[in-house]
């Protein structure tokens, strides 16, 4: 028996736009509870929804990422459930037309690319927000309600959380690459909730399909699909008969548990929503909104590599976001090795990131600062560790790197007696790795020119330093 998981994945991205989909109400995070409502989003009577234009871009220019045929002609509908944050007991979104469909998506798995089908995308409206506070009582929060929603279904073509999760990574990343959504999990703006069953590929008999909630990472995507694939193949080579349902995701545990049956569609009772004329995509429309795509992840990697003789993977590295991209060109062409400033970006800009939470928008460093600093280096006026040293402080202040060195007097030593006078007193000083040298392990150098290095504090030339030694150690 040969049993494989099947994997489809549904994603939830909050559109970036100025008001919500169909008011004027401002679409902004964080504000006060209930303090960006009106009437239209929470569903008092008399009412009437106006759709958001920029909204239904968005969309379009998702399905011309996604590879997707762009509806000429599509419909609103309304999805009928009744649950506390949901004031009109209705979402407006779409069903049997949406604004995009058969679409796909190309992803890097252990070196092979594999392509996975994009169902559709389609255009509905968020829902409030419920807290439970604990105990009886639950607050709902209003401001979410009619924020521009745009789901994204996939094909059920993973196999495993290994794929699941390298198919959101790229997903993401396009959605920030074309400015459609910040796709920030932590704030609820790029939400997923995988479709999970196996099946024996000899004989077809499949497990029923199960949908995860409560998913706040891709960590957490991976660990959950993997953990149900594992305990449904159990339950298939068991025999029992499972039912589609929906299960929570403990992350503590790393288990699964039950929530509730799974709606099917005609659950909703979906039917065309009488408030909103058909949305009608002309051809001057769609050319307007494909002259303003710009350049994708993919597209933009391989000019990397092409462009600037990177390899496949500094290329991918540095395309992590259009932002980390385009300062890396900018730095390129101040610093005009385009290696080095890959190097550089990957090493120190990337840690400082890293360690102060920051992204690349937020350094306070122009590219020409950086090439200044790249160029003290190749010009023997600074070390490579002093100029670590510095650009830190550029980091954390945006002064300029030959303000620091001046200030400080980090400038390479340039005066040989005293370069000799270190060497010599490294010499003396560890007799056994001279010893060592001499006898022809001349890897032993290195740790001399460590202690070179050190005494000098770092402001002593490595090559130079090597050089000395080895015409002391030679004579």
């Amino acid at each position: 028996m040969a049993i494989e998981g099947v994997v489809g994945i549904e994603v939830h991205a909050q559109l970036l736009t100025k008001s919500k989909m169909f008011c004027s109400c401002p679409n902004t995070v964080g504000a006060p509870p209930n303090t960006q409502v009106c009437p239209i989003c929470t569903g008092m009577p008399g009412v009437l929804p106006v759709p958001n234009r920029r909204a239904v871009e968005l969309v379009i220019r998702t399905g011309v990422a996604l590879n997707c045929k762009i509806a000429d002609y599509s419909i609103f509908a309304r999805k009928n459930y009744f649950y506390p944050d949901l004031p009109k007991n209705y979402q407006i979104s779409q069903y049997e037309i949406p604004l995009c469909r058969d679409g796909y998506i190309e992803i890097e798995v252990n070196g092979e690319t594999r392509r996975i089908g994009i169902r559709r995308v389609h255009l509905e409206e968020d829902t409030g927000k419920s807290f439970h506070t604990g105990g009886s009582e639950s607050r709902i929060d209003f401001n979410r309600c009619g924020v521009p929603l745009m789901e994204i279904v996939s094909e059920p073509d993973m196999r495993n959380g290994e794929e699941a999760r390298e198919y959101l990574h790229a997903l993401r990343q396009i959605l920030r690459y074309i400015g459609v959504s910040t796709g920030n999990m932590e704030e609820g703006s790029f939400r997923c909730e995988p479709n999970v069953n196996v099946r024996d590929t000899e004989t077809g008999r499949a497990t029923a399909i199960v949908e995860l909630k409560n998913l706040n990472s891709f960590r957490s995507v991976y660990q959950s699909i993997n953990y149900e694939i594992e305990r449904q193949k159990k339950l298939l080579l068991a025999g029992v008969q499972t039912q589609r349902e929906t299960r929570r995701w403990h992350e503590g545990e790393g288990t699964t548990s039950p929530m509730r049956s799974k709606e099917e569609a005609h659950d909703y009772r979906y039917f065309p929503e009488p408030d909103l004329v058909p949305l009608v995509v002309d051809e001057k429309w769609l050319e307007e909104i494909l002259a303003d795509m710009p350049e994708l992840p993919r597209q933009k990697r391989e000019r990397l590599m092409a462009q600037y003789g990177l390899s496949a993977y500094d290329a991918g590295v540095l395309c992590q976001s259009v932002e980390f991209a385009d300062y890396f060109e900018a730095l390129a062409a101040e610093y005009g090795d385009p290696k080095g400033a890959s190097n550089w970006m990957q090493g120190e800009v990337s840690r400082l990131l890293n360690e102060t939470g920051k992204n690349i928008t937020e350094m306070p460093l122009q590219p020409k600062q950086v090439a200044e600093l790249l160029k003290m280096i190749d010009s023997r006026k600074i070390t490579r560790p002093v100029a670590k040293e510095v650009f830190e402080e550029m980091f954390h202040t945006g002064r300029s790197a030959g303000e620091i060195v001046a200030e400080r007097g980090l400038q390479t030593i340039s005066d040989q007696s005293e370069l000799e006078r270190m060497v010599e007193e490294a010499i003396a000083n560890n007799p056994k790795a001279v010893e060592e040298y001499r006898g022809g392990k001349q890897g032993s150098i290195n740790f001399l020119v460590g202690q070179v290095m050190k005494a000098s504090r770092g402001k002593a030339d490595p090559r130079t330093v090597k050089e000395l030694l080895a015409q002391k150690l030679s004579s």
